[in-house]
Order: structure tokens, then C-alpha cells, then sequence
């Protein structure tokens, strides 16, 4: 029979097919069945061969002949439909049976509702809550769960926080897959708070988190950077005995690892291996970059090699990440020792590896050879992005190569690369720099008019342009539209006037800037104390200046080895050599290398005042820390003829111990 029909339904001959359902005899048991059967069976072969016209029609046959399927055959019809993806034809099929029959029930409403949600038609899907509740429907937890969730995915949260309430309203209780995605999509949104109102409405309905609640919670916490309050989530896991999953592990390591608790990161991770999870690449790598970042590169070698030990295969991101800590410390033999290892583990450098290597070339002075390498890599088919065009600019306009950068930028340009503003920051700077007032102006004015936006950097350059060539008028002016617009300007743009004004003896002007910063809340650096220190000492005002020195000191603001030079400076042209030289031993007890200028400060204070004994022996200290000597302090050594100084018990400076000062 079933072969015949479906040679009937092939010919789309529908009166030959009603008059086989039409000819079995009602009152014979198993007939009704039949026809539901017979019936089942065409409609399927109709709409699934997109015979819309057809399957319809023989549907509004079969009712007016008296035989109307039942709700469920119809809701079973509309399933398939849905599975198949033929929402249109569904959605005629449910506006038929409100015609012909048979009447709509509840499921019958959810199942298009739930249609109607995954093809994130909405407004349908509300359109057809609302004819269920006008026909007298009440819907149920499994409507309004397909209802929330859809609101919530499409991100129509007001809708989706009416149908919340409305559903608790009226007794019904969610369950925890609901209550997730409702906390899920607050948390997508970037609204954290009413993610944990929910979370704890959810609680106040005795509904019990799952393990994907509190994943959802646990990882928006983290995105937050709430990461106290994501590990009393964890805790809470731990205490009901579920156990962590690692995407949990997973976000919370990221969390400590960027705020600096190594310990806490490295105390979870334990807990991961311990419970069995095999932590990825992707853990691996956070904990190794926040071990490049505080530049602990032996911890970072030797978990690196613990882990590579224990079966895990580092990737290229892997060793990016530790030649990027090699490179910041300037430790070339070990970058280079990365390097070959990778080949040994037959990973080949990418785009990120390549713009390492050539930032660390540049950093050794060896242009020519970074550029070498730059040509090798377009070679070998990488081609350059923004970030390795920017590191090649900026270090050939480092090496007073200017023209040959400015070359590499059109380059960039010609091959449909779009410079970033930090490429033009580093081109307006080195056409100050350059004395081109005219370029670096033309560039600032071309990325007003045509973009990309200028930052907050691009200005600091410029006012820092104009105050090199004693332009502090402009200056002014530009930090005064600066201040009008939404860049907005921070502590570094007033301390970059401040030191202009300093320089220029107008320490009014510079005290006023300072007031400004601290009045607005923005935090002076060592440098803003610096250069303040160094225009008070300049015109003799001494007590200002010391007493800058402890204000900076008492607001927490560590010293560093220029500011302790300008203090050794100040202490020396006031007489203060004993006090001159306890501050250079200070600055050695805190691990600052002395420079050629520090020496430089405290040699003349020693022989301005005929400490000519004191002075050769910090001369000799600091030709054996390898210091070369600079044009002043060989004058300084002719002048007052120290070679001529003799004698086998010279005090010895530029240790780090704890000797006393004389």
C-alpha cells in the first residue's frame, strides 16, 4: 500500500489519495489508525518534497471529509518541519490547522514558538505567546524557558526580564539551564551586577547552580576583573564537592596572573594537575608571560621544561612568549638559544617571532642586519602587518635613519598596509627630533584631517616637539585644545610642560602645572619630581628642592637614577658632598647602576670643593665598573690633574655594600 501511495503522491494525484482513506470503513477496528498512518504518511512526502502546495491541500481534503487528524499527528508534522528547517512551510502548516482544524494546542504553540526563536524571528515568536494566552493557552515553564532563552541569546533583555518576572509571577519554577542563560546573557552584556541579582534570585528559588552557572558566573568575574570575588566562587565549587572544570581553572590563573599573584596562579595550577586535567597550551602560556613580564626568565625556563617534560608540545606561541621576555632584558645569547631550540622541536618562527628577532637586532645597534633579516622573512612568503612595519621605523629612525624610514613607510603604504597612529607618533617624533618643524607638523595635521585619531601620545609628542624648540607659546596653545577635546591629557603631558618651564627658569609657570595635576587627581610621577627638583636646584632655591624630595618620597613614589643624580647634584652645589655621597650609596643599595652622568655630578662636587683624594678614587671605581668617561669628566680629570693622585688606600666607591659614607 505504502508503494502505491507513494506513486500517488509522486503524480500528486490527491483525489485518488483521499479515495483511499475515504473507502475504509470507519467502524472497522484498526481502520481509524490507518488512516492516521496514511495520512502521516503523505503529508511527510509532500512538505519534505517541498510540495507545500500539495501536502496543504490534501490536508484541507482530508478535514472536510470529516477525518481531522489529531493534534498530536500535526505537532509531530511540525517537529519534522522544524528538524528540516523548513520553517515557512511549518509556520503555513500551524496557520492551516487554525483553520481547518485540528485546534492548536499548548505544545503545538511551543514547538512553532521554539521555531520562531531559533530562526531569531522574536517579534513572532512574542506574537504568537500572545495569540496562545488570547485563546486561552496558559503557558507553561517549557514556553517561557524557549521564550527567555531566545530573548536573552538576541540580546532583547528588557523582553527577556518581563518574561522572567511574569513567569515567577505566576508560581512557575525555572530550572537551572534557564536561570544560566538568563546570568549568561547579562554577563555577555557587560551588565556583572544583574547577572548576580539573578544569580542570587536563583538561589532564592532553591534552584541549585550547575557546574555551567557557575563556570558563566566564575569566567564574568574574571572578564571583570573581579578576582576576589570569582574565588569565592571557585570555593563555593570546591565546598559542594563539584569539581572545577578546566575552563574554570582556566580563568580564574588568567585573573591572578593579571593582577601579579604568580602564587595564587601557580597554587591552582597545581590543583589542576593534581585533579587530572591536563592544562593546555593557552594555561601554559599565561603563566609564562606573566613570568616574562616581571622578567623572571629562569622560573619561566625551568616551568617551561618542567612542562615540556611532562609531555606537553610547545607551540610557536610558546617560545614567542619567552624570546619576548629575552628580548625586554636585553639577553641576546639566550634569545638566540630559544631560537635554535625551536627548530629542534621542528616549530618553524611566524610573523611575531620574525618582528622579534629584528627588534632585538635593532636594539644591538645593527640596523643593516635587521633590515637583512626584514628582506629574508618577505622572502620565505611572511608578509609584514602593522606591528613589524612600526618596529622597523622605529628602530631605523633610532639610528638617526630617517630617510630610510620615511622610505619604508611609503613602502607600506604602496602595498596597502595602513599605518597605525603609532607609526605616525614615532615619524612626527624623529622629524622633531630631525629639527623638520615643517614634516612633523604636516604629518599631525594629516592625521587630524584624515586619520587614524590621534592618542594621547600623538599630542604628547607634538607639545613635546614644540617645548624641544623652546615653542612653548604653541605648546600652550596645543595643550589648551588638547583639554577641550576627549583624548583628554594625563600626567605625562603635564609633566612633559612642567619640565619646559623648568628649564626655562620660570618655576612659577611649572608649580602652577603641578598644583593643576595633583588638584585633578592625576598622580605626579618621579620624572614630574624630577624635573621640578632639578629647575629649583638650578636657581639655588635648595630647601624647595629637598623638600620635593621627601614630598615625592612620602606620597610612595620610588626614586630612580636620575632622580637621585639631580639630588646629588643639588647636594653638591650646596657644599653637601658627606650627604652627596650617602645618597649615591642609597641609590646603589636600591640596585641602580650609577651612569657616567652620576659620576659625572659627584666627581665635580668632589673636586669643587678639594675632595681631590675622594675624586680620583671615584674616578678609578668607576672605570672599573666599565663606565666610559664623557667629555665632562675628562675635563674634569685634566682640570684638576687627578691622574697626578697617588696612593694605595683611596677609598673605594660604586659597591653596593654597606660602607660607610666619609
Amino acid at each position: 500500500m505504502l508503494r502505491a501511495l507513494s506513486s500517488l503522491v509522486e503524480r500528486k494525484s490527491l483525489g485518488a489519495i483521499v479515495d483511499i482513506c475515504s473507502k475504509m470503513e470507519s467502524g472497522m477496528m484498526g481502520v481509524q489508525k490507518q488512516r492516521f498512518d496514511v495520512y502521516n504518511f503523505v503529508m511527510v512526502r509532500f512538505l519534505k518534497n517541498y510540495d507545500v502546495e500539495h501536502g496543504l491541500e490534501f490536508h484541507r481534503r482530508m478535514t472536510s471529509k470529516g477525518f481531522v487528524p489529531t493534534v498530536l499527528a500535526c505537532n509531530k508534522i511540525l517537529r519534522t518541519l522544524y528538524d528540516e528547517n523548513q520553517g515557512d512551510i511549518a509556520h503555513k502548516f500551524f496557520l492551516l490547522m487554525q483553520e481547518v482544524g485540528p485546534k492548536p494546542g499548548l505544545v503545538t504553540f511551543s514547538t512553532v514558538i521554539n521555531g520562531f526563536c531559533k530562526e531569531r524571528k522574536l517579534d513572532e515568536a512574542l506574537k504568537h505567546y500572545a495569540l496562545m494566552t488570547a485563546k486561552g493557552i496558559e503557558p507553561d515553564i517549557i514556553v517561557y524557558s524557549i521564550l527567555i532563552n531566545g530573548m536573552f541569546k538576541a540580546g532583547k533583555f528588557d523582553e527577556g526580564g518581563q518574561l522572567l518576572s511574569t513567569a515567577l509571577g505566576k508560581g512557575l519554577k525555572l530550572d537551572v539551564v534557564i536561570f544560566s542563560t538568563i546570568i549568561d546573557g547579562y554577563i555577555q552584556r557587560g551588565d556583572i551586577l544583574r547577572g548576580i541579582k539573578v544569580y542570587k534570585r536563583m538561589l532564592r528559588q532553591d534552584v541549585q547552580p550547575s557546574i555551567v552557572t557557575y563556570g558563566i558566573l566564575l569566567n564574568g568575574l574574571c572578564k571583570n576583573d573581579q578576582f576576589l570575588e570569582a574565588f569565592g566562587v571557585y570555593c563555593q565549587i570546591v565546598k559542594r564537592g563539584i569539581q572545577p572544570s578546566p575552563i574554570m581553572y582556566s580563568s580564574l590563573i588568567d585573573g591572578f596572573c593579571k593582577v601579579g599573584n604568580l602564587v595564587e596562579g601557580f597554587a591552582l595550577y597545581e590543583d589542576m594537575v593534581t585533579k587530572g586535567h591536563v592544562p593546555d597550551v593557552y594555561v601554559w602560556n599565561m603563566l609564562l608571560s606573566r613570568f616574562t613580564k616581571q622578567g623572571w626568565m629562569e622560573n619561566a625556563l625551568t616551568f617551561f621544561y618542567r612542562v615540556v617534560k611532562s609531555g606537553l608540545a610547545p607551540n610557536v606561541c610558546i617560545f614567542n612568549t619567552l624570546l619576548d621576555g629575552f628580548c625586554r632584558l636585553k639577553q641576546i645569547k639566550e634569545a638566540v638559544n630559544l631560537y635554535i631550540m625551536m627548530a629542534a622541536h621542528d616549530i618553524a618562527p611566524d610573523l611575531i617571532t620574525y618582528t622579534l628577532i629584528i627588534q632585538m637586532i635593532f636594539d644591538l645597534g645593527i640596523y643593516r642586519e635587521a633590515m637583512a633579516l626584514f628582506f629574508q622573512m618577505i622572502k620565505k612568503g611572511f608578509l609584514p602587518d602593522v606591528i613589524t612595519y612600526c618596529v622597523l621605523i622605529d628602530g631605523l629612525c633610532k639610528y638617526h635613519k630617517l630617510a630610510a624610514g620615511v622610505q619604508v613607510f611609503e613602502d607600506m603604504v604602496t602595498t596597502g598596509t595602513r599605518p597605525d597612529i603609532a607609526i605616525y607618533n614615532v615619524l612626527i617624533n624623529s622629524h622633531f627630533k630631525d629639527g623638520n618643524l615643517k614634516k612633523a607638523l604636516e604629518l599631525f595635521k594629516y592625521v587630524l584631517d584624515c586619520g587614524p585619531d590621534p592618542d594621547i601620545v600623538t599630542y604628547n609628542t607634538v607639545i613635546c616637539g614644540y617645548c624641544s624648540m623652546r615653542m612653548l607659546e604653541e605648546a600652550v596653545h596645543l595643550f589648551a585644545e588638547l583639554k577641550k577635546r576627549q583624548t583628554g591629557h594625563n600626567t605625562i603631558t603635564l609633566t612633559i610642560l612642567i619640565d619646559a618651564f623648568c628649564k626655562e627658569g620660570k618655576l612659577d609657570v611649572a608649580m602652577s602645572l603641578f598644583s593643576e595635576m595633583t588638584g585633578k587627581g592625576r598622580v605626579p610621577n618621579v620624572v614630574t619630581y624630577s624635573c621640578l627638583m632639578d629647575g629649583y636646584f638650578k636657581l639655588h632655591s635648595f630647601k624647595t628642592g629637598f623638600e620635593l624630595h621627601k614630598e615625592m618620597l612620602s606620597n610612595n613614589i620610588s626614586p630612580n637614577i636620575i632622580s637621585y643624580t639631580i639630588l646629588i647634584d643639588g647636594l653638591c652645589e650646596k657644599g653637601m658632598t658627606k650627604e652627596a655621597l650617602s645618597v649615591f650609596y642609597s641609590a646603589l643599595r636600591c640596585g641602580f647602576l650609577p651612569d657616567v652622568i652620576t659620576y659625572g655630578v659627584l666627581l665635580c662636587g668632589f673636586c669643587k670643593f678639594g675632595r681631590l683624594v675622594d675624586a680620583k678614587s671615584l674616578y678609578n671605581s668607576m672605570l672599573e665598573a666599565g663606565i666610559k668617561q664623557n667629555s665632562m669628566v675628562r675635563n674634569m680629570v685634566a682640570k684638576y690633574h687627578l691622574h697626578s693622585i697617588n696612593g694605595s688606600d683611596l677609598p673605594v666607591y660604586g659597591r653596593s655594600s654597606s660602607s660607610s659614607s666619609p
